[in-house]
């Protein structure tokens, strides 16, 4: 099989590439996935989220070494297999990240990735229900829609934050770094998942140009010298190999991408020859610098059960719920995982938020590892730092491609992060005591009043602490010399290889990463086509 572009990987990043890349007819492109097709029925019910999360067949299982900061124990870190990739088994959240955040990005890198760039990618690739805006599209493939529930408890979740002074937008991902609280927009639309497979590659798919390989895993990308030409799959334990005339593109995000290239033969050589893997080109870059977003879920008692849809997913009444989106595509079942979004600063004197909070009207049962909820009335609130500046490391143990990457997270390695999150809990047990949303509460429950000092919130946030699925930074991009790629996206020290995923991004987003994702790819391809194949 020969194809002008090898793209490796079938998430938000490589969907979106496929699809832009592939509007050129004289262009051949192949998009590689190592999972199935997105046939699994719970896929596109948006609350089918949870029984998916638990099918091996379509996750990557990421472990990670046990140290402090995880309370000495291994946290698993998922990813989705799948068409679609993580956006096919994410919460759905649509979360832009603040304009100062690709500028951030383009300091490091080149202006390609600042914000009058990023910002116009989002309109092109937006079609979002509030309508076109000079900060939102309203044409383009990804449809975004507001929660259509607006339950009293959800009502005084907003009016909390609004006592907290907190602007509460409309659009919450309007670019204007406010202190602000509102209901967040989603990735559905008419109660089914929007992820970058059913808005991207489903279009694309209908061009002659585009081949979908599904269930081949990418083992390495093959060099002639130090030449990309192609790569190496594992499809029905047989090796297969693909030529790529022009560019191979990595698109398997903070976790593949780096174990791609280590398996490859580009990497640290010390680590590349313990495995008996022939060096390419020398980068102890690669597989360092990996940044993610150290969350905790809080927790409240509510007062009456009917503030809390706890019962609403078990028993008789999941089925009525089950029943009504299927008759109707609405109701709880066609909700995100998290109705309402806030932005917040952890300290005075900040010139932006460095916080973010996704509230729900119901509560986990951790004793069962949120498998179920509450038999009490309860809600909950995933709250994290926003802009984390230590720094962890991911790399392959061994040369066998189905074996995923093993990490070290390194979280809370600096005072600055310590003391952001330290103060997320502060100020959201100040929230929670706002009315009218304090009338409905009648405890804290998760960590619960015991963790009040700032070490015990530390201790809390060790041995209750969430990843929030947004790892970046794994393979760098920089404008120096050892960044692994360069603004291009070029991998340095070797040639027709780049690189466009959340492993790229020096900096981290200001939210969940899909939306980022997406923008940077559709602007990558902007970037590739100026090196376009002639005609």
């Amino acid at each position: 099989m020969d194809f002008d572009y090898i793209i490796c990987g079938a998430g938000a990043a490589g969907c979106v590439l496929a699809y832009r890349l592939s509007e050129d007819p004289n262009v051949r492109v192949a998009l590689i996935e190592a999972g199935p097709r997105d046939r699994h029925p719970f896929i596109s019910m948006p609350k089918g989220l949870a029984k998916v999360m638990q099918d091996p067949k379509h996750l990557w299982v990421h472990m990670s070494e046990p140290e402090a900061s995880t309370a000495g124990q291994s946290e698993a870190w998922v990813r989705g297999r799948v068409l679609g990739g993580s956006s096919s088994v994410n919460g759905m959240m649509y979360v832009r990240g603040q304009p100062a955040d690709f500028d951030a990005i383009a300091e490091k890198s080149s202006d390609d990735w600042s914000w009058t760039h990023i910002g116009a990618a989002y309109r092109a690739l937006e079609n979002h229900e509030l309508g076109g805006a000079e900060t939102r599209g309203d044409a383009g493939p990804l449809k975004i829609s507001m929660p259509t529930q607006r339950l009293p408890i959800s009502e005084a979740q907003v009016a909390a934050g609004e006592a907290m002074g907190w602007a509460n937008k409309p659009d919450v991902n309007a670019p204007d770094d406010e202190v602000a609280i509102g209901y967040a927009p989603r990735t559905i639309f008419r109660g089914k998942r929007q992820s970058a497979a059913q808005a991207f590659l489903r279009p694309a798919e209908k061009r002659p140009n585009l081949t979908v390989l599904t269930e081949r895993t990418v083992n390495r990308v093959r060099f002639d010298g130090t030449r990309a030409v192609g790569v190496e799959v594992v499809h029905n334990d047989m090796r297969e190999t693909i030529d790529a005339a022009h560019e191979v593109i990595l698109c398997g995000g903070a976790m593949a991408s780096p174990a791609i290239l280590e398996r490859s033969g580009v990497g640290d050589s010390g680590l590349l020859a313990r495995l008996g893997i022939p060096l390419v080109h020398h980068n102890s870059e690669v597989g360092e610098g990996l940044i993610e977003h150290r969350g905790i879920i809080m927790q409240w008692k509510l007062t009456r059960q009917a503030l809390s849809q706890n019962r609403v997913f078990g028993g008789w009444r999941l089925l009525l719920a089950t029943l009504q989106y299927y008759l109707t595509g609405d109701g709880p079942m066609s909700a995100a995982a998290y109705e309402i979004g806030g932005w917040f600063k952890t300290r005075p004197g900040l010139n932006r938020p460095d916080a973010q909070m996704l509230i729900a009207p119901f509560s986990f049962d951790m004793a069962t590892q949120r498998t179920q909820l509450e038999k009490h009335p309860g809600m909950n609130a995933v709250i994290y730092p926003l802009r984390p500046t230590s720094r962890g490391s991911i790399h392959i143990a061994t040369r066998d491609p189905d074996v995923a990457a093993s990490f070290k997270p390194n979280y809370r390695a600096t005072d600055e992060d310590r003391a952001a999150m330290v103060g997320a809990v502060r100020v959201m047990r100040e929230y929670a005591s706002q009315a009218p949303l304090a009338q409905m509460i009648a405890e804290e429950t998760m960590p619960g009043p015991a963790f009040d000092s700032d070490a015990a919130i530390l201790d809390a946030y060790d041995q209750f602490g969430t990843c929030g699925y947004h790892a970046v930074g794994s393979c760098r991009m920089g404008k120096d010399d050892t960044s692994v790629v360069d603004p291009a996206l070029r991998v340095r020290g070797v040639e027709g290889l780049r690189i466009i995923d959340t492993s790229v991004m020096p900096v981290i987003p200001s939210g969940n990463t899909n939306g980022p994702t997406m923008a940077m790819a559709w602007r990558a391809a902007d970037i590739i086509l100026r090196d376009r194949l002639p005609r």
